[in-house]
This record gives C-alpha cells, sequence and structure tokens, in this order.
C-alpha cells in the first residue's frame, strides 16, 4: 500500500462556503472540467471547477454527511516539488507554479469526534506526493493560507502515524508542535483550544474569540 497523507483544516462551519470559494481560485485556468454545482447543508449553492468520484453531476449535501471532491491547485515550485513531483519543466508556468493533482477533498460538515466544527481533508493521491506534503513549504503554505483566508481555526499534517504535525492553530502559524505534544497531550486538550475568528469584513485574521464549545 501507498501513502496517504493529508493536510486537514478545522473551522466553523458557516466558513465551509467561503473555503471552497477561495479553493475554486486556486485551480488551474483552462481546464476542460464542467462546473460542478454542489448544495450544502443550509441549502447554499455554489459551483466549483473540480470533479466529486470524477462525475460532475449535481451534488446533494444539504442533508449533511460529506462532500468528496477530485482537486487540482495551483502551488508555487520549490525544491522539494522538484524532487518528489515535478518531472516535466514545461509543466511549470510563467509565475513559477505548477499544477498539482489530484488532491482528494473530504468535506465532513459535522465530524462525531468535534460536532461544532467542519473538517476538510485532502489527501494526497500518490505516495511521491506524500512525501511532498510533508518537505514543501510551498505546499504546506498553500494549506496554512486557506485556512487563514477562509476563517478557519486550526491546520494539521497526518502523516499516518498517532501523532499530527500543528501547521496552524488560531490566527498563527506553528513548526515543531505536534499532538500529542508537549503542549498538547491529547487531541481533545486542542480542539479546546480552538478559538473561533472574530471577523471584521472580508478578513477573517482580525482576532480569535473564545473557545466553541466542545463534545466529550
Amino acid at each position: 500500500m501507498g501513502l496517504d497523507y493529508s493536510y486537514e483544516i478545522f473551522m466553523p462551519p458557516r466558513n465551509v462556503v467561503r473555503a471552497l470559494t477561495r479553493l475554486a481560485e486556486l485551480a488551474p485556468q483552462g481546464r476542460d472540467t464542467p462546473p460542478l454545482p454542489v448544495t450544502l447543508p443550509g441549502g447554499e449553492q455554489l459551483t466549483v471547477p473540480f470533479t466529486s468520484n470524477f462525475k460532475s453531476e449535481p451534488v446533494d449535501c444539504s442533508a449533511g454527511g460529506t462532500l468528496e471532491l477530485d482537486t487540482s491547485i495551483v502551488i508555487g515550485v520549490d525544491d522539494a516539488m522538484r524532487e518528489f513531483f515535478l518531472r516535466d519543466s514545461n509543466r511549470v508556468d510563467e509565475r513559477g507554479r505548477v499544477s498539482v493533482g489530484y488532491i482528494y477533498l473530504t468535506v465532513r460538515f459535522t465530524p462525531a469526534w468535534h460536532p461544532n466544527f467542519a473538517s476538510l481533508q485532502f489527501t494526497a493521491a500518490t505516495s511521491s506526493m506524500s512525501r511532498m506534503f510533508v518537505q514543501s513549504a510551498s505546499v504546506r503554505k498553500v494549506f496554512t493560507d486557506l485556512t487563514a483566508t477562509s476563517g478557519g481555526v486550526c491546520c494539521l499534517l497526518d502523516t499516518e502515524t498517532d501523532v499530527f504535525d500543528i501547521c496552524w492553530l488560531n490566527g498563527e502559524t506553528f513548526s515543531g508542535e505536534t499532538v500529542p505534544g508537549a503542549r498538547f497531550s491529547r487531541f481533545h486538550d486542542l480542539v479546546v483550544a480552538w478559538r473561533e475568528p472574530v471577523e471584521n469584513g472580508d478578513d477573517a485574521r482580525t482576532g480569535y474569540g473564545i473557545p466553541g464549545p466542545v463534545n466529550g
């Protein structure tokens, strides 16, 4: 079996629309993929330039559950990308970026282990892409930036062990901290520390309020 490393972003459910809109802005231009209509819990609708289980039929998540998307996003090239992913220099655009995909996205609107927060889990499609997830600063920045701009509370890197790398928490980037770790001995302790963003206009990074309620 190959490696299936992933970045997972947690946010208040109301911010999922913003996250998917921001993600769509990262999609490569000029692709032939038809727009995919998606209905989210509460009835809000949007279209994204991706497929769901490699199909473009409308997806109805109005009753909750999960949303599966096959995404491709544009990321700036660094040394780790050249080592683990990039094999054809012609694929790099004039801004030094390359399309990375597929990255499989699972959106869980009400996860059982923290029902007050939605999660967006981005999973690498191959072992080499998984290694790139760990080594590439550009990849890490894409997901931490997405967390920040969409009003997320936390971003973790999962390398299929019992230890998760904390990449972003409550408005700050992190390096070298894990859960379990010195600061958070359990995942529950990390969730308790999450603080919902207090927004000012379109900027979700203006501040963070009190922690949201946590079950368990």
